[in-house]
């Protein structure tokens, strides 16, 4: 793989590329006519979706947003999440100023990468991770936006040889200004899954949720939703009264 000294960095430019040799493609010769762009997604097997309601988005709203994203592959893979952010600032030129707002899945807000980076160290003790691999093989850019997203892969190995080692995936979002400055950073993943990995439950918890918990989960949604009482209000209702029926039937 890679370690602290080495960096595997790829990026496939347009002009390097075969497919330049193709006429240019552009939205409007991949998506249907705009007389029939209103009918961009199916609402049901009934009607068509019609005209958006959405003040903040249309269907010709979406199609332009989808000719001005730069999706590309770039390879970026290290050890240590430092070496890594410092090399996947580079195939857009960004820059790291020491104070960043740093959103992690909103559990926790850092405001420099000196503390990113302590932090990071920190739990990965903690939890018993011995090392950590990370790497991502794409990005979205959206220059309007000031914003980059990818899908970070991670691969843990353990300090304990009871604790299994594990991959997990992370969605992060990298917004710059006009300097191209990294102002903010928010990092989104499935914070349950995580910790039942770094516990080595989470094959346990799957076959519980596929085996017992879903069948039921299935049969509830099928009765809920046939009674024609499916709605916010019966539903909030079901949360607050089963459990104190529970209680009641099992401790009186």
């Amino acid at each position: 793989m890679c370690n602290n000294t080495t960096t595997l960095t790829r990026r496939n430019r347009s002009h390097e590329s075969a497919v330049d040799l193709l006429p240019p493609v552009t939205a409007s010769s991949l998506l249907p006519p705009l007389s029939s762009v209103k009918n961009l997604q199916p609402y049901n097997t009934k009607s068509p979706v019609g005209t958006f309601t959405s003040k903040v988005t249309s269907p010709q709203q979406i199609i332009t947003k989808h000719g001005r994203i730069d999706a590309r592959k770039c390879l970026v893979a290290h050890v240590g999440l430092e070496n890594f952010i410092r090399n996947i600032a580079l195939p857009l030129d960004l820059k790291l100023p020491d104070e960043v707002k740093f959103n992690m899945n909103g559990r926790g807000r850092i405001r420099s990468w000196e503390e990113v980076y302590l932090a990071e160290r920190v739990y990965t003790k903690c939890l018993g991770i011995s090392k950590r691999i990370y790497q991502t093989h794409a990005f979205t850019h959206e220059p309007d936006r000031k914003l980059a997203y990818f899908i970070l892969e991670e691969h843990n190995e353990r300090s304990l040889s009871f604790l299994p080692g594990f991959d997990f995936f992370v969605l992060v979002f990298t917004y710059y200004d006009d300097d191209k400055n990294v102002t903010r950073v928010e990092v989104q993943y499935d914070q349950l899954s995580f910790f039942l990995h770094c516990m080595g439950l989470a094959q346990g918890h799957a076959w519980v949720t596929e085996n017992l918990i879903t069948p039921f989960a299935l049969a509830w949604a099928k009765a809920f939703y046939a009674s024609g009482l499916a709605n916010p209000f019966t539903f909030v209702l079901q949360l607050l009264l089963v459990p104190c029926a529970l209680i009641y039937w099992f401790l009186w």
